[in-house]
């Protein structure tokens, strides 16, 4: 696979927006009480931890100018996040989601806003060619203009031969309409390197159950060249040049599953643009996703990669 070059190793384009995620843990919403502020949004994340891991990012999002969006600026900010092409518009609130904090895949309330109104304008063209990488997500393809967005930035990107790689995190909850989400979810994956569904979002996406080689087989028959499959306490299965590779999970306290897909988005890209090979690249974002699922909230401030490389087994 031919890395790009590029000054900006990550450009997520999709939501950034306020997390409240519950103090303590809960099985749903309706039993959670007491909720901590946090910068949220999954592509945000992503660029987040991927300043963590010692790399450089950027995000395309929108926000309103009020408390929220000020406070997801200087979160980023203080991430060492590139923030030039964050839209702070006077006309939008910024999005919030209620989110119970759990060691499985977390209940979840959003409520939409500037996020969903990032729009193909608001894609520049040197933001693309900055980048190795071009990263998004279902969430940000569920709603228009927000959808034209990311479609724009991903044809952009392959016009320009970059890495681009799309998180199919499919929820009925932000998304009822599950067949248009296949459609538009098919029709990006065009212009699709990476892919990493969890068997959670397949089974959200395509209302069955069937064997997770299956699964791996539809995002490949969309059009995604490089797949990888999480599954929980089951490890991973990855997919890439017709040789599948299945990586186990290992034995961790579970503190805090909020946030583990981002972590090993970001894991996986940082490793790949260092140049690993598929397997271990793997390897190193298990390794991320164990320091996150660890820690209550965010990664830490700062992870070592180098360190992270040489514990690898």
């Amino acid at each position: 696979m031919l890395i790009p070059q590029g000054d900006l190793d990550v450009l997520t384009v999709g939501e950034a927006l306020v997390d409240f995620v519950s103090e303590s843990p809960a099985p749903s919403l309706q039993e959670a009480e007491v909720f901590r502020r946090h910068q949220g949004g999954a592509p945000t994340n992503v660029a987040v931890n991927v300043q963590k891991l010692g790399a450089t990012s950027a995000v395309v999002a929108k926000v309103g100018i009020g408390a929220f969006g000020s406070f997801i600026k200087a979160q980023l900010l203080a991430a060492g996040v590139t923030t030039d092409y964050l839209v702070m518009d006077h006309h939008v609130h910024t999005t919030v989601v209620f989110v119970a904090r759990t060691s499985g895949t977390p209940d979840f309330e959003a409520f939409r806003a500037g996020d969903a109104r990032l729009s193909p304008g608001d894609i520049p063209e040197a933001a693309i060619r900055r980048a190795r990488v071009v990263h998004s997500t279902a969430f940000a393809l569920s709603r228009q203009p927000q959808r034209g967005a990311v479609q724009r930035a991903f044809s952009l990107a392959a016009r320009e031969g970059k890495l681009t790689s799309l998180d199919p995190n499919y929820s009925p909850i932000v998304w009822p309409r599950r067949r248009e989400a296949i459609e538009v979810i098919t029709e990006l994956m065009a212009d699709t390197t990476f892919t990493k569904p969890s068997i959670d979002d397949c089974h959200r996406l395509f209302d069955d159950d069937v064997d997770p080689e299956r699964y791996v087989d539809r995002f490949h028959e969309m059009g995604a060249e490089v797949v990888v499959l999480t599954m929980g306490a089951e490890g991973m299965l990855g997919s890439f040049g017709g040789k599948r590779t299945h990586v186990p999970a290992r034995q961790v306290e579970v503190r805090d599953a909020t946030g583990a897909g981002d972590a090993f988005w970001a894991g996986f890209l940082v490793a790949t643009l260092d140049g690993s090979e598929f397997e271990r690249s793997l390897l190193f974002a298990r390794a991320v996703v164990e320091r996150k699922l660890a820690t209550v909230g965010p990664l830490p401030v700062s992870v070592d990669r180098q360190e992270i490389y040489a514990s690898l087994t």
